[in-house]
């Protein structure tokens, strides 16, 4: 016979869910190390827009020098073209 909760019980184990429902994303995010960048390749970076949507409009991008040239990403490794396109593309806001 299985034994009933009890209403303290079940908000107990509730919270605890809750809890580790609420950190495992940045326990098992790839960028939870400080530092730590994706390569262009697991991001599937590109040197041309997809539409619209360009690295010089990403908040991760951080521009080169002068418009056209090069800037570097929050998010991945490397020189970034403003005019490239990658997975971790967020708009600014």
């Amino acid at each position: 016979m299985k034994k009933s909760m009890s209403r303290r019980e079940w908000l107990k184990m509730s919270t605890q869910i809750a809890a580790v429902a609420a950190v495992a994303p940045l326990v098992f995010s790839p960028l939870a190390e400080a530092g730590t960048l994706s390569s262009k390749a697991s991001v599937s970076y590109q040197d041309h827009p997809s539409g619209k949507d360009m690295c010089s409009n990403c908040m991760h991008f951080i521009p080169g020098s002068s418009p056209t040239a090069d800037g570097t990403c929050k998010v991945v490794a490397g020189k970034i073209s403003p005019h490239g396109y990658c997975y971790a593309y967020t708009p600014k806001s």
